[in-house]
């Protein structure tokens, strides 16, 4: 398998359209094209991990975090990123980074934090605003099922848990070809009117060119009118965090302990206790400060965030509970779900799980 067939699985879980425009995702060192010898996957890209790989004989590392963020305007080795980028390619290892993209994702980072500590009835704490698009089109009659199937084939069509999802309305198109046109029906120079049906579906904006071209290529005619908009509808299974519920309810410092235990916290940092049972919790993987509010508008008992400062937890206000467990903590297992995920898929590829540990911050 080459580098691009690995990363084209890792994103049809989390497509990189999904990614917060100040991201920095996808393959970030390497050759898409090169053979790949063996995957490694880790929380962050660092020397040690480099020296991992190229021990464990891959040239591949799959990274959480991206070990590029801003621009890299001279690579002299003088600092980590520096050597991290001249190491890789030294050693034909390519970098690749889903970050948030797969924060995004419906079973992503945050649906894995759900998992550990035994949420349940889960949701997206804020749903990705432009993400979803509506493709209008206008097709003959007696071709209407063909395009329609290619469509649903290619993505369009899902809403929510339903599939094959579209609305039709007949009515009469009129054209005239010039001589340079090879109408599929009707003679150049007349005007011709055809039966047809106004169809309209919606997709993921990360499917926009798989739909696109399904239409093309099954339409009949030689020029297709369609037009995509992309609508202000939330798409419900894409976005930053989770809530859930746990399956009964904890006192306040029971909640706490369980979340200790279960996310290997060496700490909590915590806003004031309200003295009320813990039910429904909020989490948001890595920095969540922007969606303490949505945590409270969602009714959480509880928010599990991480890099939380020291005034924002007055915006507790007394309605939640914020507890901060750090950001590698909040994030740890992520590449347990990432090896899971490519082992799932490619089971009888080298996958491994990196055994650096990458946490840069110590507690005494």
């Amino acid at each position: 398998m080459t580098v691009k067939d690995i990363t084209k699985i890792l994103e049809d879980s989390a497509p990189l359209s999904y990614a917060e425009d100040f991201d920095n995702v996808g393959l970030l060192v390497g050759n898409a094209s090169a053979e790949v010898s063996g995957v490694l996957v880790t929380l962050d890209t660092l020397e040690n991990v480099v020296d991992e790989a190229i021990a464990k004989k891959c040239n591949l590392i799959v990274s959480f975090h991206p070990i590029i963020f801003g621009g890299l305007k001279k690579i002299t080795g003088k600092n980590y990123v520096e050597r991290v980028v001249i190491k890789a390619i030294k050693n034909d290892i390519a970098i690749y980074s889903n970050h948030t993209a797969l924060d995004n994702a419906r079973h992503g980072v945050n649906a894995k934090i759900c998992e550990v500590l035994g949420l349940s009835n889960t949701k997206i704490l804020i749903p990705q605003k432009n993400t979803i698009k509506k493709l209008t089109t206008y097709i003959p009659n007696d071709n209407l099922e063909e395009v329609k199937n290619a469509l649903f084939t290619a993505g369009a069509g899902d809403i929510g848990n339903y599939s094959d999802c579209s609305f039709t309305v007949e009515g009469n198109g009129t054209y005239k070809g010039n001589a340079d046109a090879n109408p599929t029906k009707g003679s150049i120079g007349t005007t011709h009117t055809e039966n047809e049906v106004m169809l309209t579906c919606v997709f993921g904006k990360n499917e926009e060119s798989a739909v696109v071209n399904a239409l093309l290529s099954s339409h009949p005619y030689e020029e297709v009118a369609y037009d995509i908009q992309t609508i202000e509808n939330t798409n419900q299974y894409i976005g930053m965090g989770m809530v859930g519920e746990m399956d009964k309810e904890l006192s306040e410092t029971a909640f706490l302990d369980h979340l200790k235990l279960k996310m290997n916290a060496k700490l909590v940092r915590h806003s004031n206790f309200l003295n009320k049972p813990v039910k429904k919790v909020a989490v948001l993987g890595g920095s969540g400060s922007f969606a303490i509010g949505a945590a409270k508008a969602a009714g959480a008992d509880v928010f599990v965030t991480a890099d939380l400062k020291y005034h924002q937890f007055y915006e507790a206000e007394n309605q939640i509970v914020l507890a901060d467990i750090g950001h590698f903590e909040t994030e740890q297992f992520t590449k347990n779900l990432l090896v899971d995920y490519l082992t799932k898929k490619i089971p009888n590829f080298a996958i491994h799980l990196s055994e650096s540990i990458t946490n840069p911050i110590n507690y005494f």
